[in-house]
């Protein structure tokens, strides 16, 4: 069989520490280079010095990030830094206030900037230990020849000129030229990304190849998958392929968030906004108040800065933390483990997932699917290498079951014959099922079990010689001993187009006709069917030979032999991946193939999980070399299938997707895959198959790499995205009521009878200091971190992604903030109103009692805000008994809110939520410098402070 080779370019300089490219070297020279005999291999004194000149065979790794660097990347956001502010104002406050008490605002504001870094450290400590679960446990080691020796060694000590013994099964430890192969295939897809196996053959190359074509090597991170060999070590650790990928990972820049950039930009519209309300309230309270004195003067500085204090939502940042803790865990409980808070949104705003396809969108497990005869043609269901499906007529396996005793006959021959001549082995333990050898040569015995009788047809047979596979001969033969006294068989697979000469006969049923032209054609014209399918093909023919024919010269008798028919093979997609397509492309979101694989392969794949259409074009990375910077950004608006690519062409690809204004989602679970998933905006790694190299630099890993699981984190990411939204209109709507009540209050004390009440005040407000730290406190962190943990209200998937220009408070969401702000504002002044003499409306009761009623008001508005602020469509009432922790949290708020107006310990002995002074004289005067005393049963109006917390 013709191995497709891996055109992928890659460099081919000289390992360091090698004057020439050991590819087109001659396997001696090469080790006379190396001053190594391949018979003998090093001696250990020479061994433990050149570990010592060139260092561990590893590559070279990040030192950990210390503690307390961990801890000062928590206080890095903007909204963090904002808050920080905030503390420093409430204790300049409190000191300039004579230093009384405690300084709750500064205190409660701290404690929130701890709480919001413990969840920080704590998730990003939960999420490196899950990535640590998924790593190997075992350290790999390498068997070499020591001083004429077979010993065995781990492969972080192997050095250069080491001669590494390689066997079926065995993982190369490290870069080296082949000495001797005998039918040698090596699974590279970790490196280039194709995913069958590839035919070593010791001899030296003409000229300088790619990668992919460098059939004299092996290389760290690869698999043998059959045959055997030796090879001399020529590079060790970072020098080696492998390392070279990593030194274009640690060259890589690794990018901020869409979320954190637009949180860092929220956070300085903020900022700006604190500012500028603290200094619209001064500047109106000095002129409405007709501000004169230094006293008053100081009255109004400490109002305004006061205000603003209030006015940042201190919960945010905390809120955030938990929101996207919350999604995490739900995240990691389908099996996908995000390594930092702020990647779980990112996948949400994803419009371009970028995927590999062996192991990605396929299952990296070859299968028959189909298979042709004489008398026609077989459908085989099932995929991979669990042994389930059966046999059906037709070529769309939606046919009958097979029934037809010729057809039935032909095809167990069929299968027979390649499980015979085969070196692999299927494997069952505790009910997975796995291969041992070549997956080519496996998926003949997986087929063999889906047709009833066709193992028990070849059950007892022995074999007695072999001609092994070669890339020269492209087939490969056994001889057979059948139980019982049966005539002995050479049975012969490979290449169709190698093997059909050799055949003057065909089996039709029990018999065997001869191979005329006509029959010849339509084998012929049923191999290229399969090839224009993109299937992989595989020819099955036999001959029977004499009892106790010996071993030697086998080849002699690959002739004359009888066809039984071609075989399609192809590594299947995962069932579940073009549903999961489907709902991608229903949310809006691109995705795209990026493979090693041939382009007849990568879009017959494509076009089988619903990526493009049936026959669309695959472009190659050769033809991206050849693009300029707007021709590649042309190529990727319209391509979506990309074959035969290089490292550098996938970071190509992600860089013209982002220029091009897109969030790109990268998969990948090879070396190769490692630059481009760092690059992207979400690099998304796979758990299982995924290389050390590409979960390090991935922001998610897929603990089961399914590509279903994706579209479920993408679901759960714009979960996440809605919910913070959620309590973002829900923080600053509230705290633009409270701001809205302060401001229009100090501007129409006159107007709603607060002037007439104050009694002489400088400066009048509708609210106490207590009261709005109070709201803060009970309405913004319950119902907020409900409103994050809040179920899908919508169908999230039904909407094309956000832009990447969008923001996240755009200008509708600034409307309906101010807009409920207003309304908020204007309602508790009303209520205030109400109970007050003069103003709008007559009243009779004190201030106090009117600034109780206009407190509970706004509560009571903000706690209803709590419905209206899930969504910016439908009204409150929509789905409104969904959430059950919103209504916990609206509960809570109000059994508080009551508490603290009627309990007798938190309210005044007037029977509500005093305001009075420490004078008894002034009621109002908020902020004022402290002195005097208060009653440990009352509120102080002149801090806004409860009494029992001063000392």
């Amino acid at each position: 069989m013709a191995t497709p080779r891996s055109a992928q370019p890659s460099s081919v300089a000289a390992p360091a520490g090698l004057p020439f490219d050991p590819s087109v070297r001659a396997a001696d020279d090469v080790a006379r280079e190396l001053g190594v005999d391949p018979s003998v291999g090093l001696n250990e004194a020479e061994a433990a010095r050149r570990l010592a000149a060139d260092g561990p065979n590893q590559l070279r790794s990040r030192p950990p990030v210390p503690l307390w660097r961990k801890v000062l990347d928590q206080f890095r956001d903007p909204l963090v830094a904002l808050l920080l502010v905030a503390v420093a104002i409430s204790v300049t406050v409190w000191w300039v206030e004579g230093a009384e008490g405690v300084p709750v605002d500064a205190v409660v504001i701290a404690a929130i900037v701890v709480l919001n870094a413990v969840l920080g450290l704590v998730q990003e400590s939960k999420a490196e230990g899950a990535v640590a679960a998924l790593r190997s446990m075992t350290e790999a080691s390498s068997t070499v020849l020591r001083d004429g020796r077979r010993v065995t060694a781990r492969s972080t000590e192997l050095v250069r000129g080491d001669v590494l013994m390689l066997t079926e099964g065995d993982a190369v430890g490290a870069d080296a030229r082949l000495l001797s192969a005998t039918a040698l295939r090596v699974q590279e897809s970790s490196l280039t990304g194709e995913s069958e196996a590839v035919l070593k053959d010791a001899a030296v190359l003409a000229a300088p190849a790619p990668l992919g074509d460098r059939f004299d090597m092996v290389y760290k991170g690869t698999a043998v998958a059959q045959g055997v060999g030796r090879a001399v070590v020529v590079a060790t650790g970072m020098d080696t392929e492998m390392g070279a990928i990593a030194e274009l990972l640690d060259a890589t820049d690794e990018e901020v968030t869409p979320l954190q950039r637009e949180i860092s930009r929220v956070s300085k519209v903020l900022g700006l906004t604190v500012i500028g309300i603290a200094a619209v309230v001064m500047v109106l309270a000095a002129v409405v108040n007709d501000v004169r004195t230094a006293s008053d003067l100081v009255t109004v500085l400490l109002l305004g800065v006061s205000l603003a204090v209030a006015a940042v939502p201190e919960g945010l940042p905390a809120i955030l933390s938990v929101v996207l803790a919350v999604g995490v865990q739900s995240m990691a409980r389908r099996n996908a483990v995000v390594k930092k808070l702020h990647s779980a949104e990112t996948l949400g705003s994803a419009s371009v997932i970028a995927s590999d396809k062996t192991g990605t969108l396929t299952k990296n497990e070859m299968t028959i699917q189909r298979v042709f005869t004489a008398s026609g043609e077989v459908t085989l269901t099932g995929v991979g290498y669990r042994p389930d499906g059966e046999a059906r007529t037709g070529g769309d396996g939606v046919g009958q079951p097979l029934t037809d005793e010729q057809l039935v006959r032909e095809v167990s021959m069929v299968l027979g014959g390649g499980s015979l001549a085969n070196d692999a082995q299927l494997v069952e333990r505790d009910g997975e099922w796995t291969v041992q050898g070549d997956p080519t040569e496996a998926a003949f015995l997986v087929a063999a079990h889906k047709l009833t009788g066709t193992v028990d047809r070849v059950a007892g047979f022995e074999r007695r010689g072999e001609v092994p596979f070669t890339s020269e001969r492209k087939m490969m033969s056994a001889l057979v001993d059948p139980p019982g006294d049966g005539a002995w068989a050479l049975v012969t697979k490979g290449a169709p187009d190698v093997l059909l000469p050799r055949c003057t006969e065909i089996q039709v049923g029990d018999r065997t006709v001869p191979l005329d032209e006509e029959r010849r054609a339509r084998a012929l014209g049923d191999v290229e069917r399969l090839s224009q399918q993109a299937y992989r093909t595989l020819g099955v023919a036999y001959r029977r030979v004499a009892e106790g024919l010996g071993a030697q010269g086998l080849e002699e008798h690959e002739s004359d032999l009888v066809y039984l028919g071609v075989v399609g093979i192809i590594d299947p997609p995962r069932p579940e991946v073009a549903a999961a397509v489907a709902e991608a492309r229903r949310a809006g979101i691109r995705v795209m193939m990026i493979t090693g694989d041939h382009p007849v392969t990568a879009t017959r794949i494509a076009g089988d999980l619903g990526i493009v259409e049936p026959g669309a074009r695959a472009v190659s990375g050769t033809e991206l070399d050849g693009l300029d910077a707007e021709g590649l950004r042309e190529t990727t608006r319209t391509v979506s299938v990309y074959a035969r690519v290089a490292p550098q062409n996938k970071l190509q690809i992600v860089d013209a997707l982002q220029a091009d204004g897109h969030v790109v989602a990268m998969t990948g679970d090879g070396v190769n895959d490692a630059p481009a998933l760092k690059t992207a905006d979400i690099g998304v790694a796979m758990g299982i198959t995924g290389t050390e190299v590409t979960k390090e630099s991935a922001k998610m890993i897929l603990g089961d790499d399914n590509f279903a699981t994706i579209v479920a984190a993408v679901r759960q990411g714009r979960i996440i995205f809605d919910n913070i939204k959620k309590f973002l209109r829900y923080l600053l709507s509230s705290n633009m009521g409270e701001v809205f009540t302060v401001l229009l209050g100090v501007v129409l004390a006159g107007v709603v009878g607060l002037e007439g009440a104050a009694g002489g005040e400088a400066v009048v407000v509708p609210l106490l200091a207590t009261q709005i730290l109070w709201i803060n406190l009970v309405t913004d962190s319950g119902p907020a971190l409900a409103m994050g943990v809040d179920p899908e209200t919508d169908d999230v998937m039904a909407r094309p992604p956000r832009g990447i220009n969008d923001r996240i408070i755009d200008a509708r969401m600034w409307t309906g903030v101010l807009t409920i702000g207003f309304v908020m504002g204007v309602a508790t002044l009303l209520t205030i109103d109400i109970f007050l003499p003069g103003g709008l409306v007559e009243g009779t009761d004190s201030l106090t009692v009117a600034r109780t009623a206009g407190f509970t008001t706004l509560v009571l508005a903000q706690l209803f805000n709590v419905l209206n602020s899930r969504s910016e469509t439908t009204s409150a009432f929509h789905r409104m008994f969904t959430g059950r922790w919103l209504w916990a949290a609206i509960g809570l708020g109000l059994v508080l809110q009551i508490a603290v107006v009627q309990v007798p310990s938190s309210r005044s002995p007037s029977g509500r939520l005093a305001s009075t002074s420490r004078t008894g004289a002034s009621r109002s005067r908020w902020p004022r410098p402290c002195s005097g005393s208060t009653s440990s049963a009352s509120w102080s109006g002149a801090h806004g402070i409860p009494a029992g917390w001063r000392r």
